[in-house]
């Protein structure tokens, strides 16, 4: 175990978590609400340090990211625990695990990682994924700034909960960020959740200010986040917010975990599809095999710039600087 950053002690022996707005207090032995960070003798240990859960190479549109580095792999390491419980989320399984209970731990160092994403074809670099990134936020940091010296590339695929002080101690070393924003009500996130929405829009912000690479996924859930009104009035946040180019893609529900829903209908997802398209430039389907709206299209003359069938990628018309080989305007696309 290594001790954990953003904490304070307490009387008594305990301590208070910062890293999340769980701000969790803990005695002598217990364990917060992301199951891996622990109070031991009146100090806060992380417990998923020099380890792995899972580790495999990725396409980078996996992510989902499709405006940064389109067509390349991305080495990808993810743990147990999250600082959130949705009751439909795809990898409970280590999600929702504590740290001490699991039993399929990989031992691995910093150094063994980025070695392993030199050594990977078409790699880019390290995409912290699978289950929350900032619960393991040691392990990430200092795996994203030994990445960095080597001229590799740091992704986060999180949830966005996260405190404002951590994120931006962060930052310097990520690269790249796509963010789940699960619905755009407090309701929902309260009870499906267990969480906030404010957070997560103000790390949406944050980033966004930052100029670091920020994509967007929203899982479309049928009768529980699909009411085409308030839909609108997350992707009108958005665009005003954050900036009408930032990539959304909405992604296509099947059941999971505590939530056993139909999957969601074709027909709703091309709706709101056709909605988000009202206000953002770049808008995309996950989870269905829809090349038309997968692929990504000039925002000034139309056309085609990247040809995209699940996870196969064809660069069509635009250069090394993100812009269209036919009208040369930028599509914001990271290569």
């Amino acid at each position: 175990m290594k001790e954990a950053l953003f904490y304070s002690k307490q009387e008594n022996n305990k301590v208070r978590c910062e890293l999340c707005p769980w701000y969790c207090e803990l005695n002598l032995g217990q364990t917060g609400n992301c199951k891996v960070r622990i109070n031991v003798g009146g100090e806060l240990f992380t417990g998923v340090y020099n380890k792995v859960a899972a580790l495999g190479t990725d396409p980078i549109e996996k992510k989902p990211l499709y405006h940064f580095h389109p067509g390349k792999n991305i080495l990808s390491i993810g743990e147990v625990g999250c600082n959130l419980h949705c009751s439909f989320c795809q990898n409970h399984n280590i999600s929702q695990c504590f740290a001490s209970d699991f039993r399929g731990f990989k031992n691995v160092t910093s150094e063994q990682i980025v070695n392993e994403a030199l050594k990977t074809y078409q790699n880019i670099g390290i995409a912290y994924t699978y289950n929350e990134p900032f619960t393991f936020y040691e392990f990430m940091l200092d795996t994203a700034k030994l990445a960095h010296i080597k001229g590799l590339k740091n992704v986060v695929v999180s949830n966005g909960y996260i405190n404002t002080g951590p994120l931006e101690f962060a930052l310097p070393f990520l690269d790249a960020f796509n963010i789940d924003l699960k619905a755009f009500t407090s309701h929902f996130y309260n009870k499906y959740t267990k969480g906030q929405l404010e957070p997560v829009l103000q790390t949406l912000k944050i980033i966004a200010e930052s100029k670091t690479h920020l994509e967007i996924t929203n899982l479309i859930i049928p009768g529980l986040n699909d009411d085409e009104k308030e839909f609108e009035i997350m992707v009108k946040w958005i665009s005003f917010e954050l900036g009408n180019q930032i990539p959304l893609h909405l992604s296509r529900y099947f059941p999971q975990h505590k939530l056993h829903l139909s999957p969601t209908p074709i027909e709703k997802l091309e709706s709101l599809y056709e909605i988000a398209k009202k206000h953002l430039q770049h808008v995309y389907l996950g989870n269905v095999n829809d090349e038309k709206r997968s692929s990504t299209y000039c925002r000034e003359c139309g056309e085609m710039l990247i040809k995209r069938n699940w996870f196969l990628t064809k660069i069509i018309q635009i250069d090394s600087n993100g812009n269209c080989d036919n009208c040369g305007i930028s599509s914001k696309i990271v290569f």
